[in-house]
């Protein structure tokens, strides 16, 4: 009898964390924003749809002056695109096209999150780009938010765009996992996102830009990402914002951010905009 017990205690231990990890990686606001009109002046409404036949809301603002240079948001891993307005009017200022979608079990989007799921939401996204709007493959600038730069560095493997921007990325949800618990987790993981090993891949500019104080991603796993790029021989933008923690208005929409953006997406050759 007490041998089945602590097979049961072990068999639960091990099982929760197994089945209910994602609800302590996705945090997803699963409101209907309101209309793109409201919030970012200029956008459209549009549709994604993946290649699981998932529909996906998504806002996207053409780029001004018939510049074609557009940028790819995919967002961390909390709240949904009505958040992310004031960085899509901050891009729309430069110039540039900005697209702003929901992941799948994001705002009014169907499905559940996962590493996979992403992948699929975030190839929609390419693929309505480069497709219904005329962006060319060459002049797509992809902006990772946090776990988003899981999310386009795994993209960039197989669909390279002209340059790429990383805000506060860590080097793998195994190692972020471990800085957070004390103890390793990588073991245990369905979801990987392993950055540091996806942007060594990769062969475009690449921007990383972080917060001194963040208390989510630590600082110094930005700085492994960045140098991991680096000695892959990539073009890198390191930008440290002092004393910003991961979701201060400084760091995630600040003049540090936007000039990355524009100084990354230029080296690229993503430029021609008014």
């Amino acid at each position: 009898m007490l041998l089945a017990t602590v097979f049961v205690v072990v068999g639960l231990l091990i099982g929760m964390p197994w089945f209910f990890q994602r609800s302590l990686i996705y945090f997803p606001d699963r409101g209907q924003p309101r209309p793109a009109a409201e919030l970012l002046p200029g956008a459209q409404e549009v549709t994604l749809t993946t290649s699981d036949d998932l529909e996906l809301g998504a806002w996207y603002l053409p780029a001004a002056g018939g510049c074609r240079a557009t940028v790819l948001v995919a967002p961390g891993n909390a709240g949904n695109r009505a958040n992310r307005a004031g960085l899509g009017r901050a891009i729309s200022e430069l110039g540039f096209g900005v697209l702003l979608f929901d992941y799948r079990g994001y705002a009014a989007n169907p499905g559940y999150p996962s590493e996979d799921g992403l992948a699929r939401d975030v190839r929609a996204a390419r693929e309505f780009l480069t497709g219904a709007a005329g962006v060319p493959a060459g002049s797509l600038v992809y902006f990772g938010e946090s776990i988003g730069a899981g999310v386009v560095t795994e993209l960039t493997t197989e669909h390279p765009p002209a340059a790429m921007l990383l805000r506060s990325p860590f080097t793998s949800l195994a190692d972020l996992g471990r800085a957070a618990y004390g103890v390793p987790v990588g073991w245990m993981l369905r979801d990987h996102y392993p950055v540091r090993e996806n942007v060594v891949r990769a062969d475009i500019p690449t921007a990383v830009v972080y917060g001194s104080a963040d208390t989510i991603v630590p600082a110094q796993q930005s700085r492994e990402v960045a140098q991991a790029a680096r000695d892959a021989g990539n073009y890198v933008i390191e930008v440290e914002v002092a004393a910003a923690n991961h979701n201060d208005a400084a760091l995630a929409l600040g003049p540090e951010l936007i000039g990355a953006l524009v100084d990354v997406a230029g080296r690229g050759g993503a430029t021609g905009c008014p």
